[in-house]
């Protein structure tokens, strides 16, 4: 709130500035416009503050809210031609603050209503548009010190503007306070005119509704919704309707209205007696509307109804928790509630309300606060009395009971057993700090609760321990952890839907290949089932095992389509293939019928990747699943995820999608895990949602390679010795390893060039000190150790010898064939290698 020159405001602006500033501290509280208005009654005196604001054509301005006397009073207008005459259109196009008092202006038409020309006003333009309108009924009418308030009030009601932006929307609904109009102008559904010498009442549809009646059954008498009404409010409503009990200004009273259709209904008159004139009678105008929101009239029957309702739709215990502290703590007046299952001889606290530490008693607080705290009932002797007896017992102020219990409700205590089918299931304890009086209906209501809570916490239990199964079922289908990536790290999270009990098809799955390429892959079954989830794993296994043959993303995407085709199962499935080069920084994207994949790159701007992609797994026989290409940057995030979390029956995967982005443009990769579990704390939880994310960094050291094709000649075996001599030397590799290189080549090629056909490739790589060799031919033959050899033997020498020389070695299938590979560490830092 701006405070400049505040030494030089009156009193009452600097009063209204505080008052003003106490509101702006807490942005996000209810109504926060109208108590801005509020304040213009309060410090400037005035009797009507009003916001009006255009509307989304521009043509009009339209009210927005309003506060004091109903502004039909004042013949305010619930919209005005921005073109008009009238004050607030003036101001909105002036842009200046017009002033006007019960005169008008010399020379000029008053444009004001004829039912405010006796009254002050004062309009003030708003920065985004629209003006700010205060009416005042004063003999002095705004003085400074009323100016410089509705100043701050103007500066005040911007600031709400541009916090919660409510004015572009909120104008077009033209809300407005409702009151019966004076004169011609219009009537809202609940307004209603009152003529006090015949008694007759002209009232809205809205009102005759809150009285149970409808428009053809009335016939316009007050006598008649008198009779509505309790008994015992008719002597305070009485002093409103009758006129000899009601003076000049503005009246408001709460009283009972007699329902056919359940228990009386508080209502709330708002109301103004206009006094008469010349062939015109005394009315009362004003509104009435529904105020059992605010009063609490809801009998112990309703109660026990409500909670009924409540826990029938309560799942988990957490939500039974919820249901019982909302139907008993605030409306019993309680300063304390805790529910507590049975487990064996322990009672574990699955709520505290409230849940502060200090609100509950030492012990509690220091020996069995945990995260789920819980206590041994042998602690407290008189509950584990009232559970064995298996009914509520009520203590009054100053039973003498052991400190765990009496500091709980010092001014009362009860305790309600839980029990359910014969079993305990748990207690809910609730305290009072003041005395409080048990009445007779009170002690019935607390023992029909215990048998419904009971009842409930036993089956949420059972679906809390069915629920916790079915998600292990499906833990154990997804890995146990990721791999260490070389220059990434990737995180994974997976939550199971809790809309119901079947296992679900969400998977994910990372697989290092070979040359420092990582496969990040996402998936989805069709389905909530034991069917869907055993085809999740067989489609994982597949993915997985296509990739690690070396195919390229789309060939291994067809392959799984192809298998899923073959199986003949009623069930789909989507997919999104990411292929990432670690040492390149790029990737090749395929997707199957799923979300496209978000990359956050490292100045925090966000891409949802824009690729054709392909139907669904197991669909179509044969088709394409196009390839995207993907640029990835040191510090670049791939995020991919599953349609649970972007889409819902509330929410279209568009709008998921860029929630998704949104979320990761904010976060800070630089804790990738905390980003996940950010992410997922808007899931809807009606579906599974996995969700994997990779932080590219790129390679410290990025590895020298060169390749070699071998051709079919008599001296094969001699130039490729001689391409590896050449290259070793050029990397720095020293003597002894590049001897034992050497013959580790001349045995790889010459067993592919002797028991295979095709295309034989030699490949040399050299990262973090170690020498990799690797061989590739067109056989899927994988070379055998023999077990035993004689010397007459004339082969398999050389799978011994390239063993003997090698730290590891091994075979990898590729497309088409295999490769067979060792690798030699080195001792020292090879000059050629970069640092």
């Amino acid at each position: 709130m701006v405070s400049e020159g505040a030494a030089e405001r009156g009193t009452g602006a600097l009063r209204a500035e505080a008052a003003l500033r106490t509101i702006a501290s807490d942005p996000a509280a209810p109504g926060r416009l109208r108590r801005v208005l509020e304040q213009a009654l309060v410090f400037s005196g005035a009797a009507l503050a009003a916001v009006y604001a255009p509307a989304d054509d521009g043509d009009d301005l339209r009210l927005v809210e309003s506060a004091g006397v109903p502004r039909t009073l004042y013949g305010l207008r619930a919209s005005y031609p921005a073109d008009g005459r009238s004050p607030a259109a003036r101001v909105h196009r002036e842009r200046r603050p017009l002033w006007l008092g019960p005169a008008p202006p010399a020379g000029n038409a008053d444009p004001r209503p004829a039912s405010a020309r006796d009254a002050h006003l004062a309009a003030l333009p708003l920065p985004g548009g629209g003006c700010l309108l205060a009416l005042g009924e004063r003999p002095g009418g705004f003085d400074t010190d009323d100016r410089a308030c509705l100043d701050l009030v103007a500066e005040a009601v911007a600031d709400v503007v541009r916090d919660a932006a409510v004015l572009p929307t909120t104008a077009a609904r033209a809300t407005t306070t409702s009151a019966l109009p004076v004169e011609n102008a219009e009537s809202g559904p609940g307004d209603f005119s009152l003529a006090m010498d015949s008694g007759r009442v002209e009232a809205g549809d809205a009102l005759l509704e809150l009285f149970g009646l409808s428009r053809a059954g009335f016939d316009g008498r007050v006598e008649t919704l008198l009779g509505l009404t309790v008994p015992e409010d008719l002597p305070s409503l009485m002093s409103v309707v009758e006129a000899d009990h009601m003076t000049i200004g503005e009246r408001e009273l709460e009283f009972r209205v007699l329902r056919s259709d359940g228990p009386p209904r508080w209502v709330r008159l708002r109301g103004r007696l206009l006094p008469g004139g010349t062939g015109r009678p005394a009315r009362l105008v004003g509104t009435v509307a529904d105020a059992s929101t605010l009063r609490s009239a809801v009998t112990d029957v309703a109660r026990v109804q409500r909670l009924a309702a409540s826990l029938a739709a309560a799942r988990t215990v957490r939500d039974v928790s919820q249901a019982v502290v909302s139907a008993l703590r605030a409306p019993l007046g309680a300063d304390r509630l805790a529910l507590a299952e049975l487990e064996n001889d322990r009672l574990v606290v699955t709520v505290l309300d409230p849940p502060e530490p200090e609100a509950w008693p030492d012990l509690w607080r220091l020996e069995w606060r945990t995260e789920w705290p819980d206590a041994p009932v042998r602690a407290m002797p008189t509950l584990a009395s009232a559970l064995r007896e298996s009914r509520t017992r009520i203590w009054p102020a100053g039973t003498a009971l052991e400190p765990a219990l009496a500091d709980v409700g010092p001014g009362g205590l009860a305790v309600l057993p839980l029990s359910a089918a014969g079993r305990m299931a748990g207690a809910c304890l609730i305290g009072w700090d003041e005395p409080h009086e048990f009445r007779p209906e009170e002690r019935a209501l607390l023992t029909a609760t215990a048998g419904l809570v009971g009842q409930a916490l036993t089956r949420a239990h059972a679906f809390d321990a069915e629920h916790e199964l079915v998600g292990m079922l499906q833990r154990q289908l997804l890995p146990r952890r990721l791999p260490r990536l070389p220059g990434a790290v990737a995180v994974a999270r997976y939550l199971p839907a809790t809309a119901g009990l079947e296992v679900g098809g969400d998977w994910y799955d990372v697989i290092p290949l070979s040359d420092h390429h990582v496969a990040l892959v996402i998936g989805d079954v069709q389905g909530h089932s034991t069917a869907a989830a055993t085809l999740m794993g067989q489609m994982r296994t597949a993915l997985r095992a296509y990739a690690t043959e070396g195919h390229p993303p789309d060939v291994v995407v067809a392959h799984a389509n192809r298998l899923l085709v073959e199986m003949e199962t009623d069930l789909f499935a989507t997919c999104c293939y990411v292929d990432v080069d670690m040492e390149a920084g790029t990737a090749w994207s395929v997707r199957a019928g799923h979300p496209q994949p978000v990359l956050r790159h490292p100045d925090g701007s966000t891409e949802i990747v824009e690729s054709e992609g392909g139907p669904p797994l197991g669909v179509i026989s044969q088709t394409d699943f196009p390839m995207t290409p993907l640029r990835l940057l040191p510090g670049t995030v791939v995020a991919l995820t599953t349609d649970g979390l972007v889409e819902s029956a509330d929410m279209d995967i568009d709008i998921g999608m860029e929630r998704l982005a949104q979320g990761l443009s904010v976060s800070d990769p630089a804790h990738l895990g905390l980003v996940a579990d950010a992410l997922l704390g808007s899931a809807h939880r009606g579906d599974d949602v996995a969700l994997l994310l990779m932080r590219y960094d790129g390679m410290a050291v990025k590895p020298l390679r060169e390749g070699w094709t071998v051709w079919r000649v008599p001296e094969a075996a001699r130039h490729a010795r001689r391409f590896t001599r050449r290259t070793l030397r050029a990397w720095g590799v020293p003597a002894d390893a590049m001897d034992a290189a050497l013959l580790v080549v001349s045995e790889l090629v010459t067993n592919a060039l002797v028991h295979t056909d095709g295309r034989v490739r030699l490949d040399l790589g050299l990262i973090s000190h170690r020498l990799r060799l690797a061989v590739t031919d067109a056989s899927p033959r994988t070379p055998v150790k023999p077990p035993g050899l004689t010397w007459e033997a004339t082969g398999g020498r050389g799978i011994l010898l390239v063993e003997a020389v090698s730290d590891a070695w091994g075979t990898v299938p590729v497309s088409g064939g295999k490769q067979v590979w060792s690798e030699i560490p080195l001792e020292e830092h090879p000059q050629g290698s970069p640092d």
